[in-house]
């Protein structure tokens, strides 16, 4: 089922943990909804920005995926708000600014860990930009970009 012209339910929804353990990630008519209104408001106009697919790693996970994945309690990816990502041929700071910049209509875009971008699409669209990475004792910190 295509969300968007370049977006499926599938790529959307697909989850490493949640195969290994076996576990239904299956997302609800309203998890659908925000799922497509994230690909409409935020991915495609990306990939029409950087003229390439973006590749999803995680967009909507269930409660129990997102626990095994270590994800926040709030994490909006449960409502189906959010998606991390990269894009082949640039780096994860490129992509950060370039959403920063891009005016895209942006709840929370995060660095993480100098590995992927995160952004989603809710509610508030309150265009808040951190990055997120490890301090010296291994914990998990968060500064405004």
């Amino acid at each position: 089922m295509n969300l968007t012209p370049h977006f499926t339910l599938k790529e959307m929804t697909i989850s490493q943990t949640a195969v290994r353990m076996g576990i239904d990630n299956t997302p609800n008519a309203r998890q659908i909804t925000h799922l497509t209104r994230l690909c409409e408001n935020i991915l495609e106009p990306l990939r029409t920005i950087v003229g390439k697919p973006i590749n999803v790693s995680s967009g909507f996970r269930n409660p129990t995926v997102n626990a095994l994945v270590g994800g926040s309690s709030r994490s909006q990816h449960m409502k189906g708000e959010a998606a991390d990502f990269t894009v082949e041929g640039f780096t994860v700071q490129q992509l950060f600014d370039l959403v920063r910049t891009s005016g895209l209509p942006y709840d929370q875009l995060i660095l993480e860990f100098d590995a992927w971008v995160h952004v989603s699409f809710g509610p508030r669209n309150r265009r808040q930009a951190l990055i997120f990475f490890k301090n010296t004792q291994n914990r998990t910190v968060s500064r405004t970009a």
